[in-house]
């Protein structure tokens, strides 16, 4: 234990003499260097966030890095942790601590979800490697807490998120995902490698989007346009006629959850309204 009561973790081939806090201005994303230690330390730097996405940047890194997640509306809601590895990532070793209990991510060019359970918070524990070369030294990654919802990413390997939704589905879609927009399907086109579909969406009108994955198109008023992501093995292609898309956002994304025809789902809202059974209050036009 350190002096602040904070706890070390031990990893194999690292000793961890005592660790040092790093309180950042942003608290929801972290820059730092491991030149600005001293070149015999043994501490383990801790940083400690207190938001539900951000990112983390370590400029030449030096022992090791323990970066906390500790949101200030943490609540049993945000289940998983989703960690995104920044693009030719090199230079250290990535772990995901949970319970105390440190799991390696065997392919860092990867997103990796965990979920999150016991009292303890989620934190990402990176173990620096030693690298000849100090020019292009930095590593970093992407994270977010999400809730426990069933067309999360780290669950879209499941060929159930293929198949359409059931009206008490649709209906609960419109009210809890993070995007809500009708518009057409202007192009489609498939990644093999990735194994997902790319839909470009124009004409469109945003009801709700958690942040700005679709923009508004240049010298139209109200006019949205955006793209969604969806897995390959779906099989989507391109079709006429207005869409309802609702799903989630992952790492400035958008994934596909329920998305009928507009006029479908019209009918569908309309019938659970007149019985009552709508969850909430959609503006139809």
């Amino acid at each position: 234990m350190s002096p602040g009561g904070q706890r070390c973790v031990w990893v194999p081939a690292l000793v961890l003499v005592h660790c040092a806090c790093v309180c950042p201005a942003d608290l929801c994303n972290w820059r730092g260097s491991g030149l600005a230690r001293e070149p015999r330390a043994r501490a383990v730097q801790q940083v400690r966030l207190r938001c539900t996405a951000g990112a983390v940047e370590w400029l030449y890194p030096s022992q090791a890095l323990r970066v906390v997640l500790e949101p200030n509306l943490w609540s049993a809601r945000h289940t998983t942790l989703c960690v995104k590895p920044f693009g030719g990532f090199g230079g250290a070793s990535v772990y995901v601590e949970r319970a105390g209990e440190l799991q390696v991510l065997a392919r860092p060019d990867k997103v990796h979800c965990f979920h999150v359970e016991g009292p303890q918070k989620p934190a990402v524990f990176l173990q620096a490697s030693v690298q000849r070369d100090i020019s292009r030294r930095s590593v970093g990654f992407r994270y977010e807490l999400l809730g426990n919802r069933s067309s999360a990413p780290d669950l879209r390997a499941s060929r159930a998120v293929c198949r359409p939704c059931s009206d008490a589905e649709l209906l609960l879609a419109i009210c809890s995902s993070d995007f809500v927009v009708r518009g057409y399907i202007r192009d489609v086109s498939h990644d093999p490698l990735q194994q997902t579909s790319l839909l470009e969406v124009s004409e469109a009108r945003v009801y709700r989007q958690r942040t700005g994955v679709f923009e508004q198109e240049p010298g139209m008023t109200g006019v949205w346009s955006g793209r969604i992501h969806t897995l390959l093995q779906c099989h989507v292609k391109a079709g006429g006629g207005q869409f309802l898309f609702t799903g989630v956002e992952h790492f400035g994304e958008a994934w596909l959850g329920c998305a009928p025809r507009y006029k479908d789902f019209i009918a569908v809202y309309q019938a659970a309204r007149e019985v009552r059974r709508n969850p909430c209050e959609f503006p139809l036009d």
